[in-house]
């Protein structure tokens, strides 16, 4: 493989790897805010998204948006989130879901 070949295929990982440590840095912090760890969902919304869905100790919850499952599952693991293959069971009962959540969910009919 020659250097141009070498350049080239090492940048995209580069890129990857870059957006990842943005996105884990906001992870990271709201786990520091939120009892100190958090697990996280990693999930496809579409051809040009992927939504890290983020539970904290506390019981508090959030969501980054990445722009491909790459980026966010590398960001999940840079950040140490315990990571679930989906948002049912022990992940659902750990949330905490407040007035806020409840209101919007139910719209008008609260």
């Amino acid at each position: 493989m020659t250097s141009a070949e070498t350049a080239t295929t090492a940048a995209p990982d580069a890129r990857v790897e870059r957006r990842a440590k943005r996105i884990a840095k906001h992870l990271s912090s709201f786990a520091a805010q939120h009892g100190g760890h958090a697990d996280g969902v990693v999930e496809y919304v579409g051809r040009t998204a992927t939504r890290i869905v983020v539970v904290g100790a506390d019981g508090a919850w959030g969501d980054q948006v990445a722009p491909t499952y790459a980026i966010g599952l590398r960001a999940a693991q840079i950040a140490g989130l315990t990571l679930h293959d989906d948002f049912e069971g022990e992940l659902g009962l750990k949330v905490k879901t407040g007035p806020y959540e409840w209101k919007r969910m139910a719209g008008i009919q609260i």
